[in-house]
């Protein structure tokens, strides 16, 4: 007996493609890159600080806080741009190592969480103080703690999901 499609089943040749890995890469940096600007975003609207020095704080890391605070919206979307692209190759980086071990994509939610953490000492403990023309005035407690779970909740699991997609198929 012959199988017959179910009505709402996509055709087989739309099922199974997916976009291009460098648009599905970007795709994933916007997202995680946007998840964890609108953290940062929310915490200090706490405390008064307007969204747009967030992205200038970033830029900051490059031409330091004086140059970077007194460019406006030139240095705020200079930030953005130099976050997206950072994020991105935070899930360039998860992908090509999912190629080859298997099991980072098989266990998003493990490896996913270390893979943020890991990234949260690198970037916040090691690299911006060291190398950052504008780097931290002062270590405080809560803000990095809630760094360090943003960058596992928001940029190691979701790279690790998204390379659990592609690999796993597009279903």
């Amino acid at each position: 007996m012959k199988a017959t499609a179910r009505p709402f089943d996509p055709p087989v040749h739309l099922a199974r493609s997916r976009p291009a890995l460098w648009a599905w890469i970007a795709l994933g940096g916007l997202a995680v890159g946007s998840a964890d600007m609108l953290f940062a975003m929310a915490w200090w609207a706490q405390s008064g600080t307007p969204p747009v020095r967030i992205l200038q704080s970033i830029w900051a890391w490059f031409v330091g806080r004086e140059a970077a605070f007194a460019g406006g919206a030139t240095t705020a979307l200079a930030g953005a741009m130099a976050y997206f692209v950072l994020m991105s190759a935070i899930v360039a980086i998860y992908h090509a190592a999912a190629r080859d071990y298997r099991v980072l994509h098989e266990r998003p939610l493990l490896f996913g969480a270390a893979y943020g953490a890991a990234w949260f000492v690198l970037l916040h403990l090691i690299l911006v103080p060291l190398f950052s023309a504008a780097p931290p005035k002062r270590f405080l407690p809560d803000w990095n703690l809630a760094c360090l779970l943003a960058h596992m909740l928001l940029i190691g699991i979701p790279a690790a999901w998204m390379s659990r997609r592609w690999y796993g198929g597009m279903r």
